[in-house]
């Protein structure tokens, strides 16, 4: 197994992880277009969004160790394959390709986010391994924060506003998975078998990092699950923000946020981060909800800032601890068990905000949902205080 530090590799690790991470929320500002398109209501795009939450499980349950027994260039090759295919249907002017893209999407998303964190972990030796966590966790949120931005760009400033992002998105898979070439492979193959993830697969020496990382990563991915459901919409429904480009500004503002907040930490140890995390997630979280009920677009954004900074210090210190924390050997499952508890997270409040604003109201139930998600990470920041008081 080759180990030494390797910057070429890592860059093109964590190049391929950006523009998988951007195709995925490229949608985001488009959907008004879309039910102008094809009429549908705001309920449809909740069944699309909950289309790619089952594409990322899926492959996070079924896929999510593979790369401990093939090798991660293999997997990483079938995510790059899955995103691009996944860009070229969204060409299909169709309603049922909204379907199929977000769940082909999802899967991409699902096989790429364990198994390049563990890439870029394997090409750190084991003293930078939670710098190279950063990394891994920093590409993430900045892929998800620029799909927005590079989307709303496109579809209000250039021709073919339903179709460029894709075609453009396409290119950039084509160009990173080239620079795969250079990568190399750091697992010793031990023969293609799918084994599903499966409770209690994480090693027991592993168990209470994880546990600890979890209670703040779901806390946090809960947020950004209600933010991306309710801003949108919000935006354009209560408070006439109609440029696309300004929707994938406001969508950024919470995930840009979580970036810097996870550089500006990253010599917090984690036993500080995670609480203190899951604390400042919940001030950003009552903050978006008096938003969402005022309708005051200052606030809305103050509260996405306060959040997503919140949320990515205990999002990289939870991932940079599940990593370095997991043998080698089982890295990519551990990692992708991990990812399993936050996209879970991530899906929940946008559903239920779906469901819910059907039969109540958007407003209402993006509050009400803001206020639960706010418990949530003050319950979290308690929890994680006290077991990094045990430790």
């Amino acid at each position: 197994m080759r180990t030494e530090t390797r910057v070429g590799p890592t860059a093109a690790v964590a190049a391929a992880f950006l523009v998988t991470m951007i195709g995925t929320t490229l949608p985001t500002p488009l959907y008004p277009l879309y039910a102008e398109r094809f009429g549908f209501g705001g309920f449809v795009v909740t069944v699309v969004f909950a289309t790619y939450a089952v594409g990322v499980a899926a492959a996070l349950v079924l896929f999510g160790g593979l790369s401990d027994r093939i090798g991660r260039r293999p997997v990483l090759a079938a995510g790059l394959a899955f995103a691009l295919l996944s860009s070229l249907v969204f060409l299909v002017p169709a309603e049922w390709a909204l379907f199929v893209g977000r769940f082909l999407s999802g899967l991409s998303a699902g096989i790429f986010t364990g198994t390049a964190t563990a890439a870029i972990l394997d090409l750190a030796p084991g003293d930078v391994k939670p710098r190279a966590g950063l990394v891994a966790a920093a590409v993430n949120i900045l892929g998800l924060g620029l799909g927005p931005v590079v989307a709303g760009a496109l579809a209000e400033y250039a021709l073919r506003p339903l179709d460029l992002s894709y075609l453009v998105h396409a290119a950039a898979v084509v160009v990173v998975a080239a620079l795969l070439w250079w990568v190399p492979e750091t697992v010793t193959s031990r023969g293609f078998r799918i084994e599903p993830l499966r409770v209690g697969g994480v090693p027991a020496e592993v168990r209470g990092t994880f546990v600890r990382a979890a209670i703040g990563g779901f806390a946090g991915f809960a947020v950004l699950g209600l933010f991306t459901a309710v801003s949108p919409s919000l935006l354009g429904q209560e408070l006439g923000v109609t440029n696309h480009l300004a929707v994938g500004l406001v969508v950024f503002s919470m995930l840009g946020s979580s970036a810097v907040g996870q550089v500006l930490s990253a010599r917090v140890s984690e036993r500080i981060a995670l609480p203190v995390g899951c604390a400042v997630l919940a001030v950003g979280a009552v903050l978006i909800g008096a938003a969402v009920g005022a309708g005051v677009l200052w606030l809305l954004v103050t509260g996405a800032v306060v959040a997503g900074a919140g949320q990515g210090m205990s999002f990289r210190a939870g991932l940079g601890a599940v990593g370095a924390a997991a043998p080698a050997d089982v890295r990519g499952t551990v990692v992708a068990t991990f990812f399993v508890v936050l996209y879970v997270a991530i899906s929940m409040p946008v559903v239920g905000v779906g469901a819910a604003a059907q039969a109540v109201g958007l407003v209402q139930a993006g509050v009400v949902f803001a206020g639960l998600v706010a418990l949530l990470a003050a319950v979290a920041a308690v929890l994680t205080l006290r077991a990094a008081r045990r430790v």
